[in-house]
Formats: structure tokens, sequence, C-alpha cells
């Protein structure tokens, strides 16, 4: 277990193939959902209803301004809904206040269009980070480091600093850092935002391998030819609203 008894409610159960009633299978439920910036009074998201289920790639597509940040930046806590309600793997979200948001957090990899490597530190260290800031034992990361870059194709790469890797290589590199824990769900926002096409097709592959392994995986994303290459699932979002969702994906803009 990777947290004490009433730590995290994605522990026993979310790395398991979706199956059960279908409330046992979602992931992430948004019912009507607002959200309003105090400072600017802009509504970023407007009565927004949605459900992703467990094991789930998901993109989430719209123009900027749309609210696909403003979608994950409240399942992290880091902005909370004026109105509605939202749940992530069952269990409302207001249930994690104050001391419970980190437990949050440490359960949810997230992937930024900045990677955010530390420059100073290995591949390697730059992945164990994470492991350590989470409290697991030291004698746990050789194993789990080395397994999260093999998965992103840079096992042999351990010991190279940030500076002396392609910017493709680096953001593998985050991701290794955003699955070394094994979480049941990863937040991609703009992962490919800074790189070349090849680079943005290797990327998307890694997030596919991460979601074969049971991994919920939502991409908010403006790159259409992966939208359309790597065809998943795909929600539109307009003005803070779910104006598209397409099962078989495609990009609608």
């Amino acid at each position: 277990m990777l947290g004490g008894e009433h730590d995290f409610f994605f522990i026993s159960t979310a790395l398991l193939p979706a199956r059960g009633s279908p409330e046992e299978r979602r992931m992430i439920e948004f019912s009507r959902v607002s959200l309003k910036y105090a400072a600017t009074q802009t509504l970023a998201l407007d009565d927004l209803s949605l459900t992703i289920r467990k094991g789930e790639f998901v993109y989430l597509v719209g123009h900027s301004g749309a609210g696909k940040s403003s979608f994950m930046n409240i399942i992290l806590k880091r902005a909370l809904p004026t109105g509605g309600e939202v749940r992530v793997a069952g269990q409302p979200l207001s249930h994690y206040r104050g001391r419970r948001t980190p437990q949050l957090r440490r359960h949810i990899g997230t992937i930024f269009q900045d990677n955010l490597l530390l420059d100073h530190l290995s591949a390697y260290d730059n992945v164990a980070f994470a492991l350590r800031v989470t409290g697991v034992p030291g004698r746990e990361w050789p194993g789990r480091v080395t397994a999260a870059l093999r998965t992103v194709g840079l096992e042999h790469k351990q010991r190279t600093l940030p500076v002396q890797l392609s910017l493709g290589e680096q953001q593998r590199v985050a991701i290794a850092r955003a699955i070394v824990s094994d979480p049941p769900l990863l937040l991609a926002d703009e992962p490919t935002g800074n790189l070349d096409p090849d680079n943005s097709r290797e990327v998307l592959r890694v997030l596919q391998q991460v979601n074969l392994r049971g991994t919920t995986v939502v991409v908010a994303t403006h790159a259409r030819d992966l939208v359309e290459t790597f065809r998943h699932r795909t929600l539109t979002l307009r003005r803070g609203r779910l104006v598209r969702d397409d099962a078989l994906g495609g990009y609608a803009l």
C-alpha cells in the first residue's frame, strides 16, 4: 500500500481493469461544474458535465481559453469550482482539504509543456526526486526509476544531464518522473507544445504505452495532427462548455 489505511481512494482499485458498476468504472466525474476567476470575473468553466472512465485515453481539445487547463487545475485542487460537484475515482474532491490535498496530488501524475527538469540532476536523479518528495524508501528507487526510464525508452541515458538531451528526450524524462510512482491517473497539459513533429509523435507513443498498463491518461492539446493520427476519445471544449464528445476521436474545431 502506498499510504495509510485511509490515505487515498485509488490504491485498491484504480489499476484494475474497469469493471463492476458504472460508478466503480468512473475515474473523473464533473457534474454541472462552473469556475469563475474572481480577479478577472472570467467564467472558465460553465455548467460542465462529463465522465472519464478508468483506463481511458482521452484528449481534451479547444482553442486557448476553452477551459482545458482549468479542468486540470480543478482536479489538482489548484482551483476550486464555484458550482457543481467533482468526483475522482468515486470520491468527492471536496473530501481532500488542507493536509489531504498533497495525498491527492501524489497519486496523480502530471506533465506540462515545460518539462521542469532540474538542470543539475541526471535523468535518473530527476525521476528519483519524485520518489524522494513522496517518502518512498531509498531501497526502492533503483528498480522503480530504471523501470520508468525503460518505459520511455531512456534506460541507457540514466546518468545524462538534461542539457545533454534533446527536447523530446527531456519530455520523456518528465513522463518517467510522472509515472515512477505508478499513478492511476496521468494529466498531460500540452505535453508536445515545445516539440517538433517527430518528437511529438514519440511522446504520444509513450503516453499510449503508459495507458496500456492501465493508467487513465488525459491529454490537453492543440495538436490536430496528433489527435487525428493517434485516435482516442476526444472531448471538445468551447468557452468552458463541452460541445462535442467523439468516441472514435477526431479534431472538430
